[in-house]
């Protein structure tokens, strides 16, 4: 809304000041300072509103140290989280940008589905929370939409170098997406149906929206799963999230993405924007959430921060990096699959389950290990920077 507003003021009246919203790079820093001032100046209302209205995290007795401690905590964190997020995304971004609006579309989308399952566990003492098969369809709900968007929406475009000569080809419809260190590193979605010859590319959407479904599914969980210890689904987001903003202003401005080959994608730089004010609202979140903890940001937090890191990698075309990049909600979903089927098959087998972790997800086994929170957290940060760093890496190096 500013920005139009001075865009206005600029163009009618010549204001002093105003033309500098036009900028980029003005915008995003004027995001994520605003974004980790509201998170944290206003947080402490938000944690004294949970309290109020009791929505105080109930601890199942896991036998793991200090535990006990955090009965009581307030969840629903993750709203601080969303708010932070879309105040200054709705006062600085250009509101008519596709891609903003997918973004905003699945903060809300993905934060109501986390509100229901967060006020069904604490309000009304159902454990489970909302059926898992209602979360799937929500997850598959966004799905269709972003990836019914993302193939048919006229706006989504890229241009690519032509023969490595600097010039970029008009703006076309793609479905083409990076392979990360490979030199001829696009692949066309359509090429995985070769089998339908010249029309290949009129049923890409068959493989296409499937992938984009998996994506959002699998990364949104993840993000939940890793989110069982204070600080460490949001700093390993913050990283993550940081990296991928890196990608949208390469591929969106045509020097950088002459000099270093990559696809130009029109108008994907305003995502930058966005995702300044995704990361200052989640560092202003870590404020109250580092060890110990005095909010948790619940589902509602952490399936919003997987669905949105899914569709801003789709965004940028990077999904394929998503195993690196988010490396460690890769490893807490690998745990956790590999925990429940080596129990059930040793159970079938030899009568009595076995376990691989003492506890899944991941960080869990380190608690039982004996490490503390705050060591865990730092050194799964640590992990998570190393991985961003491989991630951007893959950019010139082929």
């Amino acid at each position: 809304m500013l920005y139009y507003l001075f865009e206005f003021l600029e163009r009618t009246y010549q204001l002093p000041g105003a033309s500098l919203f036009g900028y980029l790079s003005f915008r995003s820093a004027v995001a994520i300072l605003s974004s980790l001032l509201l998170t944290a100046v206003y947080g402490k209302r938000i944690i004294k509103l949970l309290q109020r209205n009791q929505m105080g995290e109930t601890i199942r007795d896991l036998g793991l140290a200090g535990q006990e401690e955090k009965a009581g905590t307030p969840t629903m964190g993750g709203l601080m989280i969303i708010l932070g997020t879309l105040i200054p995304v709705l006062l600085l971004t250009k509101l008519d940008n596709i891609y903003i609006i997918l973004l905003v579309v699945t903060t809300l989308w993905m934060g109501l589905i986390g509100f229901v399952d967060d006020y069904l566990k604490i309000k009304k003492k159902d454990k489970e929370g909302l059926k898992g098969r209602f979360k799937l369809v929500g997850q598959i709900g966004l799905g269709l939409i972003v990836g019914a968007v993302l193939y048919f929406h006229p706006e989504v475009t890229i241009r690519k170098q032509i023969d490595g000569s600097g010039i970029f080809s008009f703006e076309q419809k793609s479905t083409q997406t990076t392979i990360p260190l490979l030199k001829n590193n696009e692949l066309e979605y359509s090429d995985l149906i070769f089998w339908a010859g010249d029309h290949a590319s009129d049923y890409a959407w068959l493989i296409f929206i499937p992938a984009v479904i998996f994506i959002i599914t699998a990364v949104s969980n993840g993000a939940n799963l890793t989110d069982g210890i204070d600080g460490l689904a949001a700093g390993t987001a913050s990283i993550a999230v940081l990296t991928l903003g890196l990608f949208a202003w390469v591929s969106g401005n045509i020097i950088f993405a002459d000099y270093l080959n990559v696809m130009y994608i029109p108008e994907v730089s305003e995502v930058v924007v966005f995702v300044a004010a995704f990361v200052g609202a989640l560092v202003g979140f870590l404020w109250y959430n580092t060890y110990p903890a005095q909010v948790f940001m619940g589902d509602t937090g952490s399936l919003t921060i997987g669905g949105i890191i899914a569709v801003l990698a789709l965004v940028v075309r990077k999904e394929l990096l998503i195993p690196i990049l988010c490396g460690v909600f890769l490893i807490e979903n690998l745990s956790v699959i590999l925990q429940v089927s080596y129990f059930k098959y040793t159970r079938k087998k030899l009568g009595v389950g076995k376990r691989i972790f003492k506890m899944a997800p991941l960080h869990h086994h380190y608690q039982k290990l004996g490490y503390h929170e705050s060591k865990i957290v730092s050194r799964f940060w640590i992990v998570a920077i190393m991985l961003a760093i491989v991630s951007l890496v893959t950019l010139k190096i082929r």
